[in-house]
């Protein structure tokens, strides 16, 4: 069971779509503390920022699209995740160090080179989007 009083990993992603590169980003995240809050940023109709203006899919269809992707890898929403549905925030800031570990984590090119936008472009080349 997802304990909301448990140490935790956040995850903010717009998730347009969900794809391995996120996938293999959770496994390391969900190493780190036993458990992940991903939360998806409300973009649906709107702009994310410079370049993040093509955001085609549903908060419905989201969370569908990494539930059936972490489910692959054994991982059930309720226990090793949850998901949460945020504002579109575009800025993170914080006063001083009170406990929070900001890391980025790099991963080889097979996996930092998959690309959402390429992903979303050939949906509509094949007519699924």
């Amino acid at each position: 069971m997802f304990d909301w009083k448990k140490p935790t990993v956040q995850m903010l992603g717009r998730w347009q779509p969900w794809h391995m590169g996120h996938q293999e980003l959770f496994k390391r995240c969900i190493k780190k503390t036993g458990q992940v809050i991903i939360q998806v940023r409300d973009v649906e109709g709107a702009s994310g920022g410079e370049g993040q203006d093509d955001n085609p899919f549903c908060w419905e269809d989201v969370c569908k699209n990494i539930e059936s992707n972490l489910l692959k890898d054994g991982y059930k929403r309720g226990t090793e995740y949850e998901i949460m549905l945020v504002p579109n925030i575009t800025n993170i800031t914080y006063g001083r160090g009170v406990g929070y570990v900001f890391e980025e984590e790099t991963f080889d090119e097979e996996i930092s080179s998959i690309s959402s936008t390429k992903i979303r472009s050939e949906l509509r080349d094949k007519g699924k989007l």
